[in-house]
Protein backbone atom coordinates (compact mmCIF):
# COMPACT_ATOMS: atom_id res chain seq x y z
CA UNK A 1 0.00 0.00 0.00
CA UNK A 2 1.41 3.85 -0.97
CA UNK A 3 0.81 4.38 2.99
CA UNK A 4 2.74 1.23 4.17
CA UNK A 5 0.24 -0.16 5.58
CA UNK A 6 -2.02 -3.57 4.40
CA UNK A 7 -5.84 -2.79 6.11
CA UNK A 8 -8.00 -6.06 7.03
CA UNK A 9 -11.04 -6.28 8.75
CA UNK A 10 -9.74 -10.18 9.51
CA UNK A 11 -7.86 -10.98 12.08
CA UNK A 12 -5.07 -8.67 14.11
CA UNK A 13 -2.83 -8.60 16.84
CA UNK A 14 -1.23 -6.65 19.49
CA UNK A 15 0.82 -7.62 22.27
CA UNK A 16 -2.60 -8.24 24.86
CA UNK A 17 -5.37 -8.91 22.12
CA UNK A 18 -6.37 -10.54 19.02
CA UNK A 19 -9.51 -9.26 16.99
CA UNK A 20 -11.10 -11.13 14.15
CA UNK A 21 -13.80 -9.34 12.37
CA UNK A 22 -14.05 -6.34 14.75
CA UNK A 23 -14.64 -9.07 17.89
CA UNK A 24 -12.25 -10.03 20.45
CA UNK A 25 -11.57 -13.45 19.77
CA UNK A 26 -11.18 -14.98 22.98
CA UNK A 27 -14.01 -13.53 24.75
CA UNK A 28 -16.65 -13.12 21.82
CA UNK A 29 -15.77 -15.74 19.29
CA UNK A 30 -13.82 -18.18 20.82
CA UNK A 31 -16.89 -20.47 22.67
CA UNK A 32 -19.58 -18.24 21.40
CA UNK A 33 -19.55 -19.10 17.50
CA UNK A 34 -19.96 -22.21 15.86
CA UNK A 35 -16.91 -23.22 13.27
CA UNK A 36 -19.71 -23.17 10.13
CA UNK A 37 -21.01 -19.64 11.27
CA UNK A 38 -17.56 -18.44 11.58
CA UNK A 39 -16.83 -19.61 8.38
CA UNK A 40 -19.71 -17.74 6.85
CA UNK A 41 -18.93 -14.80 8.74
CA UNK A 42 -15.14 -14.60 7.22
CA UNK A 43 -16.35 -15.02 3.97
CA UNK A 44 -19.52 -11.96 3.88
CA UNK A 45 -17.53 -10.25 6.62
CA UNK A 46 -21.09 -10.17 7.63
CA UNK A 47 -22.74 -12.47 10.37
CA UNK A 48 -25.30 -14.84 9.25
CA UNK A 49 -28.48 -15.05 11.09
CA UNK A 50 -29.55 -18.25 12.44
CA UNK A 51 -31.27 -19.96 9.44
CA UNK A 52 -28.70 -18.87 7.02
CA UNK A 53 -26.16 -20.91 9.56
CA UNK A 54 -28.20 -23.88 9.69
CA UNK A 55 -28.45 -24.03 5.78
CA UNK A 56 -24.73 -23.38 5.70
CA UNK A 57 -23.81 -26.07 8.07
CA UNK A 58 -26.32 -28.63 5.97
CA UNK A 59 -24.53 -27.55 3.05
CA UNK A 60 -21.17 -28.85 4.56
CA UNK A 61 -22.54 -31.49 6.09
CA UNK A 62 -23.64 -32.59 2.86
CA UNK A 63 -20.54 -32.68 1.12
CA UNK A 64 -18.28 -33.79 3.68
CA UNK A 65 -17.61 -37.19 2.64
CA UNK A 66 -18.77 -39.66 0.11
CA UNK A 67 -16.72 -42.25 0.81
CA UNK A 68 -13.93 -43.86 -1.30
CA UNK A 69 -14.33 -41.26 -3.99
CA UNK A 70 -11.27 -40.37 -5.63
CA UNK A 71 -10.18 -37.61 -3.43
CA UNK A 72 -10.59 -40.14 -0.52
CA UNK A 73 -8.50 -42.22 -2.49
CA UNK A 74 -5.27 -40.25 -3.39
CA UNK A 75 -5.45 -38.83 0.36
CA UNK A 76 -4.88 -42.81 1.51
CA UNK A 77 -2.57 -43.42 -0.75
CA UNK A 78 -0.57 -40.25 -0.24
CA UNK A 79 -0.55 -41.01 3.43
CA UNK A 80 0.70 -44.42 2.68
CA UNK A 81 3.70 -43.12 0.99
CA UNK A 82 4.18 -40.13 3.01
CA UNK A 83 3.00 -40.87 6.26
CA UNK A 84 5.28 -37.97 7.93
CA UNK A 85 2.90 -35.56 5.57
CA UNK A 86 -0.93 -35.20 6.88
CA UNK A 87 -0.50 -31.38 4.93
CA UNK A 88 0.38 -33.36 2.03
CA UNK A 89 -2.24 -36.51 1.86
CA UNK A 90 -4.92 -33.52 2.66
CA UNK A 91 -4.25 -31.16 -0.11
CA UNK A 92 -3.93 -34.23 -2.64
CA UNK A 93 -7.41 -35.18 -1.85
CA UNK A 94 -8.63 -31.36 -2.27
CA UNK A 95 -6.78 -30.88 -5.23
CA UNK A 96 -9.04 -33.45 -7.05
CA UNK A 97 -11.47 -31.45 -6.32
CA UNK A 98 -12.92 -30.49 -9.82
CA UNK A 99 -15.47 -30.58 -12.25
CA UNK A 100 -16.42 -34.44 -11.94
CA UNK A 101 -15.92 -34.71 -8.02
CA UNK A 102 -17.13 -31.28 -5.52
CA UNK A 103 -16.75 -29.10 -8.70
CA UNK A 104 -20.44 -29.23 -9.33
CA UNK A 105 -21.58 -27.18 -6.42
CA UNK A 106 -19.98 -24.16 -7.90
CA UNK A 107 -20.60 -25.21 -11.64
CA UNK A 108 -24.64 -25.49 -10.26
CA UNK A 109 -24.82 -22.22 -8.48
CA UNK A 110 -22.63 -20.16 -11.30
CA UNK A 111 -24.95 -21.51 -13.90
CA UNK A 112 -28.07 -20.86 -12.10
CA UNK A 113 -27.02 -17.52 -11.73
CA UNK A 114 -25.97 -16.53 -14.66
CA UNK A 115 -29.32 -18.00 -15.82
CA UNK A 116 -31.53 -15.65 -13.74
CA UNK A 117 -28.69 -12.55 -14.24
CA UNK A 118 -30.36 -13.26 -17.75
CA UNK A 119 -34.04 -12.90 -16.62
CA UNK A 120 -35.65 -9.96 -18.13
CA UNK A 121 -38.21 -8.03 -16.05
CA UNK A 122 -39.14 -9.55 -12.64
CA UNK A 123 -38.23 -13.05 -11.34
CA UNK A 124 -41.44 -15.38 -11.49
CA UNK A 125 -43.79 -15.87 -8.06
CA UNK A 126 -45.42 -19.24 -9.01
CA UNK A 127 -44.41 -22.42 -10.48
CA UNK A 128 -45.62 -22.08 -13.91
CA UNK A 129 -43.33 -18.62 -14.45
CA UNK A 130 -40.51 -20.94 -12.59
CA UNK A 131 -41.10 -23.73 -15.14
CA UNK A 132 -41.26 -21.45 -18.27
CA UNK A 133 -37.71 -20.28 -17.41
CA UNK A 134 -36.30 -23.82 -16.72
CA UNK A 135 -37.98 -24.85 -19.71
CA UNK A 136 -36.17 -22.14 -22.07
CA UNK A 137 -33.22 -23.06 -20.65
CA UNK A 138 -32.92 -26.62 -20.66
CA UNK A 139 -33.76 -26.91 -23.96
CA UNK A 140 -31.06 -24.41 -24.93
CA UNK A 141 -28.48 -26.30 -23.27
CA UNK A 142 -29.44 -29.36 -25.15
CA UNK A 143 -29.28 -27.71 -28.21
CA UNK A 144 -25.92 -26.40 -27.65
CA UNK A 145 -25.09 -29.93 -26.41
CA UNK A 146 -23.82 -29.10 -23.15
CA UNK A 147 -25.38 -30.59 -20.06
CA UNK A 148 -27.56 -29.20 -17.42
CA UNK A 149 -25.16 -28.61 -13.85
CA UNK A 150 -26.86 -30.87 -10.87
CA UNK A 151 -28.60 -33.17 -13.04
CA UNK A 152 -28.52 -36.53 -12.49
CA UNK A 153 -26.50 -38.96 -9.94
CA UNK A 154 -24.25 -42.20 -10.74
CA UNK A 155 -25.38 -43.63 -7.92
CA UNK A 156 -29.19 -42.15 -6.38
CA UNK A 157 -30.83 -42.51 -9.98
CA UNK A 158 -34.12 -42.79 -8.25
CA UNK A 159 -33.61 -39.54 -6.34
CA UNK A 160 -30.17 -38.16 -4.35
CA UNK A 161 -31.44 -38.07 -0.34
CA UNK A 162 -29.82 -34.90 -0.02
CA UNK A 163 -31.79 -32.95 -1.88
CA UNK A 164 -35.10 -32.30 -0.55
CA UNK A 165 -33.76 -32.55 3.01
CA UNK A 166 -31.82 -29.40 1.98
CA UNK A 167 -34.61 -27.58 0.10
CA UNK A 168 -36.88 -28.08 2.93
CA UNK A 169 -34.34 -27.03 5.57
CA UNK A 170 -33.91 -23.82 3.14
CA UNK A 171 -37.82 -23.56 3.13
CA UNK A 172 -37.75 -23.79 7.11
CA UNK A 173 -35.67 -21.14 7.59
CA UNK A 174 -36.74 -19.13 4.92
CA UNK A 175 -34.14 -18.48 3.05
CA UNK A 176 -35.19 -20.41 0.13
CA UNK A 177 -34.42 -17.82 -2.87
CA UNK A 178 -34.54 -18.07 -6.65
CA UNK A 179 -31.60 -20.17 -7.35
CA UNK A 180 -33.38 -22.83 -5.57
CA UNK A 181 -36.60 -22.01 -7.35
CA UNK A 182 -35.14 -22.40 -11.00
CA UNK A 183 -32.89 -25.33 -9.91
CA UNK A 184 -36.28 -26.86 -8.26
CA UNK A 185 -38.00 -25.96 -11.86
CA UNK A 186 -35.71 -27.81 -13.58
CA UNK A 187 -36.40 -30.68 -12.18
CA UNK A 188 -39.95 -30.60 -12.71
CA UNK A 189 -39.29 -29.58 -16.83
CA UNK A 190 -35.98 -31.73 -17.66
CA UNK A 191 -38.04 -34.81 -18.73
CA UNK A 192 -40.03 -33.15 -20.97
CA UNK A 193 -37.02 -31.75 -23.07
CA UNK A 194 -34.28 -34.55 -22.44
CA UNK A 195 -36.90 -37.39 -22.75
CA UNK A 196 -36.12 -39.18 -19.24
CA UNK A 197 -35.88 -38.19 -15.72
CA UNK A 198 -33.04 -36.99 -13.75
CA UNK A 199 -32.25 -36.79 -10.37
CA UNK A 200 -31.51 -33.14 -8.50
CA UNK A 201 -28.12 -34.27 -7.21
CA UNK A 202 -26.68 -32.87 -3.93
CA UNK A 203 -23.81 -31.27 -5.13
CA UNK A 204 -25.88 -29.11 -7.19
CA UNK A 205 -28.47 -27.85 -4.56
CA UNK A 206 -25.54 -26.97 -2.48
CA UNK A 207 -24.70 -24.39 -4.85
CA UNK A 208 -28.33 -23.30 -5.56
CA UNK A 209 -28.64 -22.82 -1.57
CA UNK A 210 -24.86 -21.40 -0.92
CA UNK A 211 -25.69 -18.67 -3.87
CA UNK A 212 -29.19 -18.27 -2.25
CA UNK A 213 -27.29 -17.46 0.93
CA UNK A 214 -25.59 -14.36 -1.09
CA UNK A 215 -22.18 -16.01 -1.14
CA UNK A 216 -20.00 -14.90 -3.98
CA UNK A 217 -19.99 -17.41 -6.71
CA UNK A 218 -16.14 -17.30 -7.13
CA UNK A 219 -16.10 -19.01 -3.75
CA UNK A 220 -18.48 -21.77 -4.29
CA UNK A 221 -15.72 -24.78 -4.54
CA UNK A 222 -14.26 -23.29 -1.93
CA UNK A 223 -16.89 -24.33 0.75
CA UNK A 224 -16.82 -27.25 -1.16
CA UNK A 225 -13.13 -27.95 -0.36
CA UNK A 226 -13.92 -26.92 3.35
CA UNK A 227 -16.64 -29.09 4.10
CA UNK A 228 -14.46 -31.94 2.10
CA UNK A 229 -11.28 -31.14 4.61
CA UNK A 230 -13.08 -32.46 7.86
CA UNK A 231 -14.11 -35.91 5.72
CA UNK A 232 -10.61 -36.56 4.40
CA UNK A 233 -9.56 -36.00 7.76
CA UNK A 234 -11.88 -38.78 8.86
CA UNK A 235 -10.61 -40.64 5.98
CA UNK A 236 -6.91 -40.17 7.07
CA UNK A 237 -8.50 -41.48 10.61
CA UNK A 238 -9.63 -44.48 9.71
CA UNK A 239 -6.84 -45.40 7.74
CA UNK A 240 -4.67 -45.08 10.78
CA UNK A 241 -7.06 -47.58 12.27
CA UNK A 242 -8.28 -49.93 9.24
CA UNK A 243 -5.63 -49.42 6.67
CA UNK A 244 -6.68 -50.23 2.88
CA UNK A 245 -4.27 -47.83 1.23
CA UNK A 246 -2.33 -50.56 0.48
CA UNK A 247 -4.33 -53.24 -0.41
CA UNK A 248 -5.76 -50.33 -2.61
CA UNK A 249 -1.96 -49.83 -4.12
CA UNK A 250 -1.22 -53.65 -4.36
CA UNK A 251 -4.24 -54.35 -6.04
CA UNK A 252 -2.96 -52.50 -8.63
CA UNK A 253 0.35 -52.65 -9.29
CA UNK A 254 0.64 -57.04 -8.37
CA UNK A 255 -2.10 -57.16 -11.51
CA UNK A 256 -0.70 -54.77 -13.94
CA UNK A 257 -0.01 -56.48 -17.44
CA UNK A 258 2.65 -55.55 -19.97
CA UNK A 259 1.42 -54.10 -23.16
CA UNK A 260 3.01 -53.17 -26.38
CA UNK A 261 3.73 -49.75 -26.45
CA UNK A 262 1.46 -47.57 -28.56
CA UNK A 263 3.21 -44.32 -29.68
CA UNK A 264 1.57 -40.90 -29.83
CA UNK A 265 -0.28 -39.97 -33.21
CA UNK A 266 -1.36 -36.01 -33.52
CA UNK A 267 -5.31 -35.89 -34.72
CA UNK A 268 -5.68 -39.81 -33.37
CA UNK A 269 -8.44 -40.52 -31.11
CA UNK A 270 -5.87 -39.97 -27.92
CA UNK A 271 -4.93 -36.71 -29.22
Amino acid sequence: MADGTYPTALGASSPDRITLLGADLADDVMGSVGFGELAFWLATQRRPSRGETRVFEAVLAALADHGFTPTAIVTRLTYLSAPDSVQGALAAGLLGGGSRFLGVTEDCGRFLHDVLAGVDGALPTDDAGWDAIALDTVTAQRAARRFVPGLGHHVHKDGDPRTPRLFAIAEEEGVAGPHLALFAAIGRVHPQVLGRTLPLNGAGVCGAALADLGLPMELLRGFALLARTAGLIGQLAEELRRPVANDIFLSVDLNNRSIAPEPFEPGSAHG
